[in-house]
């Protein structure tokens, strides 16, 4: 006749302190990821913006340094949200290199505001030149999306470009 001890038995499931400690190391994993995911669209948001930005300032530079006129070109994405997930983010910024340059929008709204402070949503697209002696056609490129909304200005006589987010 075999004995067994309660030293040799071994335990069948958890303890409680094993649960717990999976719980609490479980909590912590979710409080990290969560607001990085939500930060998301907002981080997006963020380099579309400084990508318009710095394809004008290229754009400008382009037509200084060449002595020809360079026309940037935005364009609303008409796509749905579902194409836009399923979008790679390469897709957007620079779709074709060269003198004239061309931006897509990928989930936001655009706007134009002229020199007569008439603001006109951008459904198709939007040329903005820069001439070699250092103006533009000027403007402000309005970029939106939920309750953000950067303007990005363009001065038609220095053709310089600022950024500045609506409050």
């Amino acid at each position: 006749m075999t004995r067994t001890s309660a030293a040799n038995a071994r335990p069948h499931g958890f303890t409680l302190l094993e649960l717990v400690i999976v719980l609490a190391i479980l909590a912590m994993g979710s409080v990290l990821v969560i607001p990085s995911l939500s930060g998301m669209s907002a981080r997006t948001f963020n380099a579309q913006v400084r990508e318009a930005h710095a394809l004008l300032t290229y754009t400008r530079r382009t037509a200084v340094v060449t002595g020809q006129a360079a026309t940037a070109r935005f364009q609303a994405d008409p796509r749905d949200d579902e194409a836009l997930l399923a979008a790679t983010p390469a897709a957007g910024a620079r779709s074709r290199l060269g003198q004239d340059e061309i931006w897509t929008a990928r989930g936001l709204t655009l706007a134009y505001r002229d020199s007569t402070e008439q603001v006109t949503p951008v459904e198709d697209t939007l040329d903005i030149t820069f001439f070699p002696e250092g103006g533009s056609t000027g403007g402000a490129l309005i970029l939106a999306q939920n309750a953000r909304q950067v303007e990005i200005r363009i001065d038609p006589f220095s053709g310089k470009v600022t950024t500045e987010e609506a409050p």
